[in-house]
Order: C-alpha cells, then sequence, then structure tokens
C-alpha cells in the first residue's frame, strides 16, 4: 500500500528529482547505472508503467489521490506519493503540473542499434535534432504512424527529458529506440551495413520526392531527418543513397522537422498493414 506523505519542506531530498531542473543531472543520477526521468500526466505514467519502467515515487495533488491518479497509486504498490495542494507543487517544480501528477522513474539500459533494427524495414534517424518538443512530436508521429524504430545521434536531445515525453504522451515508451555510436557522418554506413537504403530529406538538385516508387520499392528504408534550421550535415547527404522532398507550393521550401517527418512517415508506412480494431 503507498504511503501518502504531505510535504511541509519543499527543500526535503527525497524531493529532489522534482525540483530540479537540471536534465543532465537526472539523467545520471545512479551513474554509473542509468539514471531518473520524470512522467508526467496520468496518461503518461500508465504508459510507462505498462512498458515495464520503475516508478521511484509519485508527486501527486491533494484532489486527484482518490481521483484520476488513484488506479495509479494502486499499481506502484508500496511506493512513497508526496502530496500537497497545486501552489505548493507549482512552487516546488517552477511549473504548473499536468493534470497533477509527476513519477519519478528509472532509467532502463538503452539497447544497442544493431539489436534494436532486427525486424525493423522502416525506421526514422534524427541527426542532432535538439528541440525537446520537435522530439516528442517525432516520436508520437513515428509510433502512431508504423515506423519501426527511432536512432538518434548523440547530439540529438534525449527523448527521456520531461517535456519530450509530455509531447510524445508517453509513446516514446512504445517504440524502440536508442543511440548510434557512430558520429555523424559515420553512422551511414552503419545503417546500409544493416540492410537499408538511406534516405536523406534535404533540398537537392537530385532530390526526389517522398512519393517516389523508388521510395516505396525498397525493403528497408532509413530515413534521415536533420536538426531545426541547419539541416543534415553535407556529409550525410552526400553519404546517404538517396535524398528526397516533400512537394510544396507557394514558395514554401521547408516544414517543422515532426511536420515533414509525419507527412513522410505517412507515406513510408501508407501500405502497411494496421492492428485491427
Amino acid at each position: 500500500m503507498a504511503e501518502i506523505i504531505e510535504i511541509t519542506d519543499l527543500c526535503a531530498k527525497e524531493l529532489e528529482p522534482y525540483s530540479c531542473t537540471n536534465e543532465v543531472q537526472l539523467k545520471r543520477y545512479f551513474e554509473p547505472e542509468p539514471g531518473i526521468f520524470i512522467a508526467e500526466s496520468p496518461k503518461v505514467v500508465r504508459r510507462a508503467l505498462e512498458a515495464g519502467y520503475e516508478p521511484i515515487s509519485l508527486l501527486c495533488e491533494e484532489k486527484y489521490i482518490n481521483g484520476q491518479a488513484q488506479d495509479i497509486i494502486s499499481a506502484c504498490g508500496g511506493i512513497k506519493v508526496y502530496t500537497a495542494a497545486s501552489s505548493v507543487l507549482t512552487a516546488l517544480t517552477g511549473f504548473k503540473l499536468t493534470q497533477g501528477l509527476l513519477c519519478a522513474m528509472r532509467r532502463k539500459k538503452l539497447a544497442g542499434a544493431e539489436s534494436i533494427l532486427k525486424g525493423c524495414t522502416r525506421i526514422a534517424v534524427l541527426e542532432n535534432v535538439m528541440n525537446q518538443t520537435n522530439i516528442g512530436a517525432i516520436f508520437r508521429n513515428a509510433a502512431a504512424l508504423g515506423i519501426d524504430a527511432v536512432l538518434l545521434t548523440k547530439a540529438s536531445s534525449d527523448p527521456l527529458y520531461r517535456r519530450s515525453v509530455r509531447v510524445s504522451m508517453g509513446t516514446v515508451f512504445q517504440i524502440p529506440w536508442t543511440f548510434l555510436d557512430q558520429p555523424v557522418p559515420d553512422y551511414i554506413g552503419f545503417l546500409k551495413a544493416q540492410g537499408f537504403a538511406t534516405a536523406a530529406m534535404a533540398l537537392c538538385k537530385d532530390t526526389v520526392s517522398i512519393s517516389s516508387p523508388i521510395i516505396s520499392s525498397q525493403q528497408k528504408l532509413a530515413l534521415i531527418l536533420g536538426t531545426e534550421g541547419d539541416g543534415l550535415d553535407q556529409k550525410t547527404i552526400s553519404s546517404c543513397d538517396l535524398t528526397v522532398k516533400i512537394p510544396m507550393y507557394h514558395g514554401v521550401d521547408s516544414l517543422n522537422v515532426a511536420t515533414a517527418g509525419a507527412i513522410a512517415f505517412w507515406e513510408l508506412t501508407k501500405n502497411k498493414d494496421t492492428p485491427s480494431g
């Protein structure tokens, strides 16, 4: 049974995961073991629990303990639940909680890219994508539209940072992902060695439409998406088998990376069987 604890000291050591604004510090909390991430909102926490992530503690607005968070508290067994009024929790965290619930959870050890790619035919690769909102949106799009896995270069933002997890609506727990060991652009060679054709989303003179049969006919395809603003490294583009674009009108030459990803994912997976029901 959970232990409900009323918050009386905002500086208490056990509340540190919720007051800490340094995501890297939380990531290294149990170093050398994997650290902590914060799941925000009941839906996100439920998805994390369903995916097998271990809860450390809960931070819950008082009025939700016997309400929308009740099933989560029960599912977490003998966990400690720190609680107070909304204003106190806002003072502790520095922001107003989404639906009154946060959960500090243990990270899992990341699988290697080679292991994750087994059985995959359509994957997304994020090269140095740093905006946490875009990371979360890309994961939500990838999960919804049937992408098999997401790989990230080392300079990309961590998908388990709180904002990314929240924007993804917890889909970051539902789709396989990991960081690539190889630097830019060497990882392209690794993908090719795994049997993937590589397609860079970029505007070049030899770029083909995302709807081209050349793209859809590839048995295994890795779609490479670049960082906000600068896009992909030129060496990455040169190393890829193909460059692809989304045809656009009225002189518009680019879209937000998450939006572009959603359109491209749809094209890549539109003939894929969807689950019944």
